[in-house]
């Protein structure tokens, strides 16, 4: 099992209003890569934090009845596994997040990951390589 961030989302779904460079249209198409072998039934663990992230900007950058179904989507797959956070979750990521210089909610996804024994994410963040795991772009 590996994590998935929302970025991998975020790439995927979001529709540029410009023209991408090369190196953004290969992202973009790694993204959707990954979200396919997802769909076909790949097992991955996210946050509820994480996908609200992901929520929050699909609401803000497409029609809502788009963004929902997306949503939606996403929640019906059973297998994304999706692990509520804790304070005490937030509480163990601070210091990392302070240690790496990264956000915190970077630190709180490398958290669940611990708990879960899982060492990979997707992910097009590259704060992820300061944080002891391996990011997976494609």
């Amino acid at each position: 099992m590996r994590f998935v961030d929302a970025s991998v989302f975020l790439h995927a779904y979001l529709k540029p209003k410009r023209v991408l460079k090369p190196h953004e249209k290969e992202i973009k198409e790694n993204a959707k890569s990954i979200l396919r072998r997802i769909s076909e039934g790949e097992q991955v663990l996210t946050t509820a934090v994480h996908f609200g992230e992901v929520a929050n900007l699909l609401e803000d950058l497409l029609p809502l009845p788009e963004a929902l179904k997306l949503e939606s989507g996403i929640l019906a797959l059973n297998n994304v596994e999706m692990v509520e956070v804790s304070k005490e979750m937030y509480l163990a990521a601070a210091p990392l997040a302070a240690e790496k210089g990264v956000g915190l909610n970077d630190a709180l996804a490398v958290v669940a990951m611990s708990e879960r024994g899982i060492s990979e994410i997707y992910s097009f963040d590259g704060d992820f390589d300061r944080l002891g795991v391996k990011r997976l772009s494609s």
